[in-house]
């Protein structure tokens, strides 16, 4: 974290200055908003972090509850979201109050005693060290918490305007606030009455009932597994020895069940297995009361005992597998010619079973995705048609999703006579890995994800896929830092130049990037605001830290940032030769260019020698901002 740069910081320097629009906030839900997000769920949050980031963008969440979620139904944060979190400043603070998962234990009826459960099986949760970050178990709304943290403490000071239910919207096919959301006060003096707010554009983040869905003729598509589930988080008393382990259990007696271990060291959910839902139930099994489900929970345990002292939550939920066929309004047909102005995320996109902990993951990123992009455009950097780029990069993924969940969720239901091999269960749960962890997204190639074409210069940082950090040493001092967990959740394009062996291609790129009118960093840079607003230039040497020497660095990589042009010297970076990242992510010795999305994904992989490629890659991403708009950082 970089501050002092516009003068001395003695307090939290986490929490920014009040600037733009956060000067004097009104408490009252204005009249006219550039976006409108409804509802504070996982998806609705990150989106409001993101923008609440950006001094003169207007935006407003309004949620139905009267005040914060007091206990959340999701718990799995998976590494993916902890990467996340770090780019928002809070990832060491949730991990620290997290429960962390290791490891996930199979059980299965005792070959000596089906009528008794035994462990067949420990597989190790991330056995190939894919993230830094740890799968983690938290509530839900410890998360909301974090991200609405961000949002009072940034520059905007934005907060949810609890009590206002969505009621529904019209599309005016011009004016610059087309989108007329009308909306129901719950509570206080106004409970009852309605109001108007118009907006620029509107976000649905309203879960899987959701209104605005509806608003604009989307609707979820799929099919129910006829399987239900009872699920419960519990204080107990127990002497099954893997309580406070991740399990897999399946029982001779029939029914399975899904243990988690929550935070704090006591707590645990369990995913009860309730079996096969006839068609005609006409949903008469979310009836099922708790006592029932502890019971079956019992049963399945066997030999092992299960007290429980207290029933925290419990739901009973039928597994169901949907995805809308579009993530925003305008009709598959009109795509291209006319800009969306309402979009939806999360679960008003897409809902699938509990067990992978994934519904909580997949919104966040929905978010990630939308927020960055509602903001550039907002401010100018890029053009309208960079809005289309949401829903089909998280349609498809969205779909993927279903289809994982689909043969999970399957499994879990299974009984263990019928599965070809006693090993099935823990093998897929290996083997597929990477996709709950949240790292086998890959978007396709776009105006904001390159071509393949020199991919083979870093083939560690595969084009589409999240730009997977590795260990550097920073040329200053000489600390250790992992090279992406340098980047914040501001909003700014990253660019790594790796650096050739005798540095002459480097040196030819940094000053093509600071006097070339065709560098992205001179074309795009609104006037008046810092040189790394919008583009964080960073370079990596091949050479160890000490033999780097900072007066030769090309001042590409120095730049005079605050209203005192004080030089920022945390862009420099050296190969640590006992962990080389050049070695380590494929990167050629003929150095690099890695291009890095706001949202963390890996947009391309370019030559130093080629330097036109990088502005021709941008040139139908940004545009000349009207002003300065972006906040120095």
């Amino acid at each position: 974290m970089q501050f002092h740069h516009h003068g001395y910081v003695s307090g939290d320097p986490r929490i920014q200055d009040a600037a733009g629009v956060g000067v004097d906030r009104p408490d009252e839900l204005p009249e006219t908003v550039d976006v409108l997000i409804v509802g504070t769920g996982p998806a609705g949050v990150i989106t409001a972090a993101q923008l609440s980031q950006f001094p003169d963008i207007t935006t407003r969440i309004v949620e139905r509850r009267e005040d914060r979620l007091p206990i959340g139904q999701a718990d799995g944060i998976q590494a993916r979201s902890v990467e996340t979190f770090q780019a928002f400043g809070f990832a060491d603070r949730v991990i620290n109050e997290a429960y962390v998962i290791s490891e996930m234990a199979f059980w299965r009826p005792d070959p000596a005693d089906p009528s008794r459960i035994a462990r067949t099986a420990v597989a190790e949760d991330d056995p190939t060290g894919i993230s830094e970050f740890p799968h983690l178990i938290v509530n839900q709304a410890r998360i909301l918490d974090y991200f609405t943290e961000v949002m009072a403490e940034s520059p905007t000071r934005m907060k949810p305007d609890y009590g206002y239910e969505f009621v529904g919207l019209e599309i005016a096919p011009e004016g610059d606030h087309p989108v007329t959301a009308t909306l129901q006060c719950m509570s206080g003096p106004g409970a009852g009455t309605t109001r108007t707010v118009r907006a620029k554009y509107v976000v649905g983040c309203d879960g899987a009932r959701s209104r605005v869905r509806e608003s604009i003729g989307r609707k979820l598509v799929g099919d129910r597994a006829n399987h239900a589930w009872g699920v419960m988080d519990i204080l107990a008393v127990t002497d099954f020895p893997d309580i406070r382990t991740k399990c897999a259990i399946q029982s001779g007696s029939g029914g399975n069940i899904l243990l988690i271990p929550r935070e704090g060291g006591f707590l645990f959910r369990m995913y009860v297995d309730l079996g096969v839902v006839a068609p005609e139930d006409a949903k008469r099994v979310r009836q099922t009361s708790i006592e029932e489900i502890i019971t079956k929970a019992q049963q399945i345990l066997h030999p092992y005992t299960l007290e429980v002292k207290d029933v925290c939550w419990s739901s009973v939920y039928e597994v169901g597998h949907r995805v809308t066929d579009k993530f925003d309004d305008v009709p598959a047909a009109e795509t291209g010619l006319r800009s969306p102005r309402v979009f939806i995320a999360g679960d008003a996109c897409h809902t699938h079973s509990a067990k992978a902990g994934q519904g909580m993951n997949v919104s966040m990123q929905d978010g990630f995705n939308l927020g960055w992009k509602l903001a550039h455009v907002l401010t100018g950097l890029s053009p309208e048609s960079l809005l289309d780029t949401y829903s089909a990069e998280r349609q498809t993924i969205a779909q993927n999703l279903i289809d994982f969940d689909k043969e999970w969720s399957t499994m879990m239901a299974m009984k263990p006579e019928e599965f070809d091999s006693p090993t099935e269960l823990e093998d897929f749960y290996v083997r597929t890995a990477e996709f709950p962890a949240g790292f086998m997204t890959r978007y396709r190639p776009s105006m904001i994800t390159g071509e393949t074409t020199h991919q083979e210069l870093a083939t560690g940082f595969p084009i589409g896929k999240r730009f997977h950090s590795f260990p550097v040493v920073r040329v200053a001092e000489g600390n250790p830092i992992h090279l992406g967990h340098h980047a914040r959740a501001d909003g700014r394009w990253r660019i790594y130049a790796f650096a050739d062996s005798d540095r002459s291609a480097l040196d030819q790129w940094a000053e093509w990037m600071v006097t070339s009118p065709d560098s992205p960093l001179l074309a795009f840079t609104p006037e008046g605001s810092d040189p790394d607003s919008v583009f964080d230039v960073k370079v990596i040497h091949q050479q160890a830290h000490r033999d780097v020497d900072l007066g030769t660095v090309p001042g590409a990589f120095l730049p005079k940032v605050g209203p005192f042009g004080l030089v920022g010297y945390e862009k420099v970076f050296a190969s640590d030769p006992k962990r080389d990242i050049f070695e380590a992510r494929g990167v050629s010795r003929n150095g690099a260019v890695v291009v890095v999305r706001p949202d963390q994904y890996v947009a391309h992989v370019l030559p130093l020698e080629e330097p036109a490629l990088l502005s021709a890659f941008f040139a139908d991403i940004m545009q000349q901002p009207a002003s300065a708009l972006l906040g120095a950082s």
